[in-house]
């Protein structure tokens, strides 16, 4: 059972503040906490390692120089800052009694994470695109991802994204969190901050629908309208052979989407009052470790190119 740490000094408006939270993380199961580090170490490893190869795999092979890989480099970098934002946090958790996190470190750690997590999802949307574009219209691919355009797209993922959390993470900061300071999960994150504030959050809840509104649904929305132009076209197509080679090139990123949205819907797309803490630790779990762990192995399992290009890196290590 935790308890609840003493709340610090620091007051404002004769109202005691908080200046760390406590992460309930998985306490309520001790008796799996041996069993759990093992697990998220495993996949943070594997995460890690994963999507590095992927990073120096496309970097040194002039031959992955394409759009494709271009947008698969930027997922992986997310991919890390996702999980890493949060892991070393959560596996300290699993070896201690209790897991405390400063004010605000439980702030960075909410900025790095959503905005990981937010450009993942947008990235996943360019990606459908770009092959739309590949198997829709393949005589006007060059033109129509540009290695300029290209750039376009991914820096304003990033940047699109990144001024998103910085209005969230400004509107938590004015927030007032006068105890209790128990966290009802593993990291820091918009829904139990919230019901934890102690002042008004209907702007923060506003921002919520909306954010939901626009990486959750809208994003989806335009992902299956890719999807189906896609899936159209394949079905057009003459040959049994130009149908398996169309499909081969966006099966790994069509299970990679389902994967991600699955979680996302199955925890994020309702209303933070209905916020259940269990239903969102699965569904942290599997965006924050499971996600980053599957992506490399989905992306290079299935790709002859990648693992060539992975055989070449070895290959010179050995040298």
């Amino acid at each position: 059972m935790i308890m609840e740490t003493p709340l610090s000094p620091r007051t404002m408006s004769n109202q005691t503040l908080v200046t760390e939270f406590i992460l309930q993380g998985f306490s309520e199961h001790p008796e799996y906490h041996v069993l759990l580090f093992s697990c998220f170490l495993s996949l943070y490893s594997v995460a890690l390692t994963g999507n590095l190869l992927i990073i120096l795999a496309i970097s040194f092979n002039s031959g992955l120089h394409t759009p494709m890989y271009f947008f698969l480099f930027n997922l992986a970098t997310m991919d890390i800052i996702c999980t890493s934002s949060i892991m070393p946090k959560a596996l300290e958790g699993l070896m201690s009694e209790e897991s405390s996190i400063s004010y605000g470190g439980c702030m960075a750690q909410l900025y790095f994470l959503t905005w990981a997590a937010s450009s993942e999802l947008l990235l996943l949307t360019v990606m459908a695109y770009d092959r739309y574009a590949a198997i829709c219209h393949p005589l006007h691919y060059s033109t129509m991802m540009s290695k300029a355009f290209c750039s376009k797209l991914t820096t304003g993922v990033w940047v699109l994204c990144a001024f998103n959390t910085t209005i969230n993470t400004g509107l938590m900061l004015r927030l007032n969190f006068c105890g209790p300071n128990i966290v009802t999960h593993f990291f820091c994150e918009v829904p139990p901050l919230l019901l934890l504030s102690c002042s008004s959050t209907y702007v923060n809840s506003i921002m919520v629908v909306l954010a939901d509104a626009f990486y959750g649904i809208l994003n989806f929305l335009m992902t299956v309208v890719s999807y189906g132009f896609i899936i159209s076209s394949i079905l057009k197509m003459r040959t049994v052979e130009g149908k398996k080679k169309a499909f081969s090139t966006c099966s790994s990123h069509l299970i990679v989407v389902c994967m991600y949205y699955t979680a996302v819907f199955y925890a994020y797309i309702s209303p933070v009052s209905s916020y259940s803490a269990e239903k969102s630790k699965l569904a942290g779990v599997l965006y924050t470790m499971l996600s980053p762990t599957l992506n490399p192995l989905m992306y290079t399992l299935r790709n002859k190119e990648v693992k060539a290009a992975l055989r070449k890196i070895f290959s010179f290590t050995r040298n």
